[in-house]
Parts: structure tokens; C-alpha cells; sequence
């Protein structure tokens, strides 16, 4: 769905987090968002989630206000760098729990789960508690049960961040395929310049508490701030040897 954001303002002990800060975001757009650490991103992603009251603004969702609206009834789902799975549940169960508090009766989101943990390259591991899996396995259950519910909206925090390079790259390709396939609206925060371009159908950058989103790569690429051109340079810098 359609996420706009308009005129949002948080502050935190006498500090401007966001200030005045809006955009808009069609349905199915993947929005790759960098900046400095602590300009800002995770409220941001806070604050559409429902988990951060603002000081003024509005939060529309598929075009309804949704800014008083409590976090379970807004259709986001919100997923960050510490994978929170139930510790008495085994893997399946875990990646299946959403579908199951949909309604979904065990069966069909047991084998929903299932082909979820193909695709995630973690069938082998279904009957093990979340304690017998390393840390990148873990954040990969919590991915695949945010994606399994197919939320209208999904935020990311670095949601790849605890995992090595080669499963890095598939999670990026998996979940551009999925969120293409779903047509599921995501913000995807990420500090790393090559994952922003590579997952983001829209780029931003945010500063001074505000989100400066670009049309497209070469304004992105222009904007000192991004780091492309320190990128771009560096490489380049290899040629001339």
C-alpha cells in the first residue's frame, strides 16, 4: 500500500530527531534509506509502525490516517536487527505463528512455513528451538515469518546486517522477488551503500531530520553526502594504477 508521511516532528531530550519531515511512497516501492548513525532512521520507522508517538504530523497507510491507529491494527510490520523468536516454539512453529493468529488452520500455514524454509535454505533445521541456530539463522526465520503474512507495508532495519556476504546476497535477491511478487511496500534502512542501490526502487538520504528522497540514481549519485562519489572514486582510483 501507499505510505505518506506528512509533516512529522519527534524530539528526544530537547534534541530534534524529525523535523517537519514528509514523502510519499507508491505501493510496492522499495525505499532505501542511509544516514549518518543516529540522524534518525529507526524513528522514522518507528514512528510508522506505531511504536513512536509524534509531536505533530500525520502517518497515512493505503490512504487512511493511521497516525492514532495502535501498531496491531495498522498493517506494518516492523523488523529489526535483534530477531525475536518464541523461544518454546520450534522453527516451523515460529515462521508459521503469524498465519496461524491470522485464522490460517495449522495445515496450510505449516506448509506454508515449510516451502518458506526451502526458499530461506533452512529446511534441514525446522524441529530445532531458536537457541540451536546461529545468529544469521535466526535473523533469517524472523524475516521469512515477517514476509510469510504478506504485510501491506514492511520496515527494515538492517535486516541483513548479522549475515555473511554469500547469504547476504540471496536474502537481497529473494526479497526483491518477493516484494515484487506480493507488491509489498517496504522502507529499508541500511548503512551500506552497494545494498541501498541494489535493494532500493527509490533512494533517500536522510539529514538534519528530514528525508530527502532522490528521482532517481545519478541526482542520488550527485549528492556528496550519499558516498557514491567516494565510491565511484575509489574504484576508479584502481584503474589508474
Amino acid at each position: 500500500m501507499k505510505i505518506k508521511v506528512d509533516n512529522i516532528s519527534v524530539s528526544r531530550s530537547g534534541q530534534q530527531v524529525l523535523n517537519g519531515l514528509s514523502f510519499e511512497l507508491q505501493e510496492g516501492h522499495i525505499l532505501s534509506v542511509m544516514g549518518k548513525s543516529g540522524c534518525g532512521k529507526t524513528t522514522l520507522l518507528r514512528v510508522i509502525a506505531g511504536l513512536v508517538t509524534t509531536e505533530n504530523g500525520t502517518v497515512a497507510i493505503g490512504g487512511r490516517d493511521v497516525t492514532e491507529v495502535p501498531p496491531q491494527e495498522r498493517g506494518a510490520v516492523y523488523l529489526y536487527q535483534e530477531p525475536l523468536l518464541f523461544p518454546h516454539l520450534n522453527v516451523l512453529e515460529n515462521l508459521a505463528f503469524g498465519l496461524k493468529i491470522r485464522g490460517e488452520n495449522k495445515k496450510s500455514s505449516e506448509d506454508k512455513a515449510f516451502d518458506m524454509l526451502e526458499q530461506l535454505d533452512l529446511a534441514a533445521h525446522a524441529n530445532k528451538r531458536s537457541e540451536q541456530l546461529s545468529g544469521g539463522q535466526r535473523q533469517r526465520v524472523a524475516f521469512g515469518r515477517a514476509l510469510l503474512v504478506s504485510p501491506a507495508v514492511l520496515l527494515l532495519d538492517e535486516p541483513f546486517s548479522n549475515l555473511d556476504s554469500e547469504t547476504r546476497t540471496a536474502m537481497q535477491q529473494l526479497y526483491r522477488k518477493m516484494a515484487h511478487e506480493r507488491e509489498i511496500t517496504t522502507i529499508f534502512v541500511t548503512h551500506d551503500l552497494k545494498e541501498a542501490v541494489i535493494m532500493g526502487t527509490r533512494l533517500s538520504y536522510m539529514d538534519e531530520g528530514r528525508l530527502l528522497v532522490y528521482n532517481d540514481l545519478k541526482s542520488f549519485s550527485a549528492d556528496t553526502r550519499t558516498g557514491m562519489q567516494r565510491e565511484i572514486g575509489f574504484w576508479q582510483s584502481f584503474d589508474r594504477k
